[in-house]
């Protein structure tokens, strides 16, 4: 994760709690033209237009404020969906069992896309089955993480 991704992580993580929401986690996305900053939030109740308007307003105050986006940039809030992103081991950890699909920063046996069940949590170290095989992965190695819906 990148330091603008965690200053913004520690801006924006409380006050979300606050208004009563879980917080996921965030994406920055500076390659795509504005800019884009994807906040996942979730609740027991699930997400509707309306928290994710009621977070956005919140949020958007408080980047206002505190400006730590010097580049023009558009804010999605939204829910985690069906294919959920995992971003801590916290989230791995409660996904056990379930289909994952991999990104990673620097490729492993060749291959920087993998898919296959979440098997264990390891500290900093997830482990996935594909096939007969299992495969670990360093958590800081994971550019990005999320569910594979059920078909």
């Amino acid at each position: 994760m990148s330091s603008l991704q965690q200053q913004l992580m520690q801006l924006l993580k409380q006050p979300i709690i606050d208004l009563g929401y879980e917080f996921i986690g965030l994406r920055w996305l500076a390659t795509q033209r504005p800019a884009t900053l994807r906040l996942y939030i979730d609740s027991p109740q699930g997400i509707s237009v309306e928290d994710c308007a009621t977070v956005s307003r919140q949020v958007s105050s408080l980047l206002d404020v505190e400006d730590p986006l010097r580049s023009p940039y558009q804010l999605e809030v939204s829910s985690p969906g069906l294919a959920r992103p995992l971003f801590t081991p916290e989230h791995y950890q409660r996904f056990l069992g379930s289909s994952v699909a991999l990104l990673l920063q620097s490729a492993v046996d060749d291959r920087r896309k993998w898919c296959g069940v979440l098997q264990a949590v390891e500290g900093r170290i997830i482990r996935i089955s594909v096939g007969e095989n299992t495969q670990a992965f360093e958590l800081s190695n994971i550019q990005e993480a999320h569910l594979i819906p059920p078909v």
